[in-house]
């Protein structure tokens, strides 16, 4: 890539009010160095204490989501494509800020994220805290938690979670999700 081209992507970056962006392998220590540089944006930013938290929050929550899923796959033929295919972006829109991320998501595993999705999606404020508790009674499940990450995005959020998924192959979809703050 020529300097030209760091130019238009960064000026790409800049037109969509994109902050900060990172795709690739999600490792516990990228995932801890970024969320350190997003403190310390909002903080430059002077974003309020609630709004930091809650960026910082769904931040940490997408990357592990994603580091979580992919170190699901370790023994697969695929591990390299699939711990490449992370992203996380972190957006201005206006006053609010926007945290996306994706991955490659097998089409095994697409319905029953669809359904949870779909649950959500369908609740106010009020189902989505009822919700919360529920799940915060629940055991832990095998992949190492109790259902509770969309959730509490989805609570954090200021509009619906916004999600969508992209047809690569027969073995893979990309799954995309959008929370706004």
């Amino acid at each position: 890539m020529n300097p030209l081209d760091l130019t238009r992507l960064q000026q790409e970056l800049s037109d969509q009010g994109i902050l900060m962006s990172f795709s690739g392998p999600f490792s516990h220590s990228i995932i801890e160095e970024l969320g350190k540089a997003v403190k310390n944006h909002l903080e430059n930013a002077q974003a309020t204490r609630s709004v930091l938290m809650d960026v910082f929050a769904v931040y940490i929550e997408q990357a592990q989501n994603v580091r979580n899923y992919i170190s699901r796959w370790e023994q697969h033929a695929d591990q390299a494509r699939l711990a490449n295919s992370g992203i996380v972006v972190i957006a201005r829109e206006g006053e609010r800020y926007v945290v996306s991320s994706g991955n490659l998501l097998s089409w095994a595993d697409a319905p029953t994220l669809m359904a949870r999705l779909e649950r959500l999606r369908d609740l106010d404020k009020a189902g989505l805290k009822a919700l919360y508790k529920e799940q915060m009674r629940q055991p832990l499940t095998a992949e190492g938690g109790a259902g509770l990450g969309l959730t509490e995005m989805a609570r954090k959020a200021s509009e619906p979670l916004e999600h969508t998924l992209s047809t690569v192959d027969d073995q893979y979809l990309f799954f995309s999700l959008r929370v706004v703050i």
